[in-house]
């Protein structure tokens, strides 16, 4: 994700009194005044493990697509549906009631743009409603996207005036329960629309985090109080920016602009499982040629777990070797708070992607040994449906 210029001044995120009264440490990412620390990476990393951490993703980019015409009849969701399937290769058109689906926005050549999750409405009024997020520094490029593909059929609607935070953790669940029972009925990958305490809110079980978690976007009047209240409750704490990224690295989860760009696939991303077997058999997405032949061939490249064998971290761009030659190149990289160990992603030609292989990582021109290992690197523990 492209980070802001020095030049540019940062915008504040909404709640910036309420975090600049905690955090010691702010930094700049996607335009956006940041908070990166409040008590410190390590510790704030391993409450959220235990706990629950609260996290302001208010710099991502929610939007709701909805049909000019025609709302809450039948056949909506599969028009509003169509709109947004000439951008992604997921099935939109098979969501259930609240049903919340990870996907990518492709260019013509099978390319990642964006990832973002989509979500289909519950209530009945709200067919032909759909639920975006996408990223932050991609948001612009992808609010124009959606907006062309819409056409006269259907309007976009920006909701990045909101507040939209998350809370991850294993004691996640116990809090949102708490304070609206409903919570406890929802599965991983589920949306609605609820009050609580006075917030209207519009809560999904999700994250990036790779715990059980919500994220919870709020009305911009009614955020202060509804964040106020979740830090009042004593398993949450306030968590930045740099335990956010540590987590997802642990996660093995994708990071545009690192593990994803405009040139690598979904399929060499190892994202095979978020194109449905409909999408493929219809092969009417942006790239098919190329995803369908990456899927029944071998693609170029193999996105990988990666484990230093000594303490030193590989972080971004450091190149990979084996036999003396370079095979691929980080992604990411970083310190493992949970395993106590360094751990990196990175790219690699096929042939070298097998979990076991040995291989060199060129760290400050040494050549430091390394193993491939599966992903994640920490189990995701997700509120699946029995």
């Amino acid at each position: 994700m492209a980070q802001a210029e020095a030049s540019e001044p940062l915008k504040p995120l909404l709640l910036d009194a309420l975090w600049r009264a905690r955090a010691k440490k702010f930094g700049g990412f996607a335009g956006y005044d940041m908070p990166l620390e409040f008590e410190g990476l390590i510790p704030e990393h391993n409450w959220t493990r235990t706990n629950a951490g609260l996290f302001d993703v208010s710099h991502m980019g929610p939007c709701f697509l909805s049909l000019n015409e025609g709302m809450g009849q039948p056949g909506a969701h599969e028009r509003v549906s169509a709109i947004i399937e000439t951008l992604v290769p997921a099935d939109i058109a098979a969501l259930e009631l609240g049903q919340v689906r990870y996907s990518q926005i492709l260019n013509a050549e099978g390319g990642v743009l964006d990832d973002l999750m989509i979500a289909r409405a519950v209530a009945p009024e709200r067919a032909g409603m759909l639920y975006i997020v996408v990223n932050a520094g991609c948001k612009e490029q992808d609010f124009a996207l959606i907006a062309k593909a819409a056409g006269s059929v259907a309007k976009l609607e920006r909701a990045d005036d909101q507040v939209l935070l998350a809370l991850q953790g294993p004691k996640a669940h116990e809090v949102m329960a708490r304070l609206a029972p409903e919570t406890a009925e929802m599965t991983f990958m589920t949306t609605r629309r609820m009050n609580i305490s006075g917030a209207r809110c519009l809560v999904a079980r999700s994250g990036y985090t790779g715990e059980d978690g919500f994220e919870i976007l709020v009305h911009p009047d009614e955020a202060k109080a509804f964040a106020e209240l979740l830090l009042a409750q004593p398993e949450v704490k306030p968590i930045g920016l740099g335990a956010r990224d540590s987590l997802r690295l642990e996660a093995g989860l994708c990071l545009y602009g690192h593990e994803l760009d405009e040139t690598i696939s979904p399929i060499e991303a190892g994202l095979a499982w978020s194109i449905q077997k409909s999408r493929r058999e219809a092969a009417n997405f942006p790239g098919a040629q190329r995803i369908l032949r990456e899927l029944k061939e071998k693609p170029a490249r193999k996105r990988v777990g990666i484990k230093p064998l000594e303490r030193a971290p590989a972080r971004e761009g450091v190149e990979i070797h084996a036999n003396g030659a370079k095979i691929g190149v980080v992604c990411s990289g970083g310190f493992s708070p949970t395993l106590n160990a360094p751990i990196s992603m990175g790219y690699v030609t096929p042939e070298f992607s097998k979990v076991g292989t040995r291989v060199d990582l060129i760290v400050r021109g040494q050549a430091r040994p390394a193993e491939i290992v599966s992903l994640p690197f920490v189990p995701h523990r997700y509120a699946r449906k029995p």
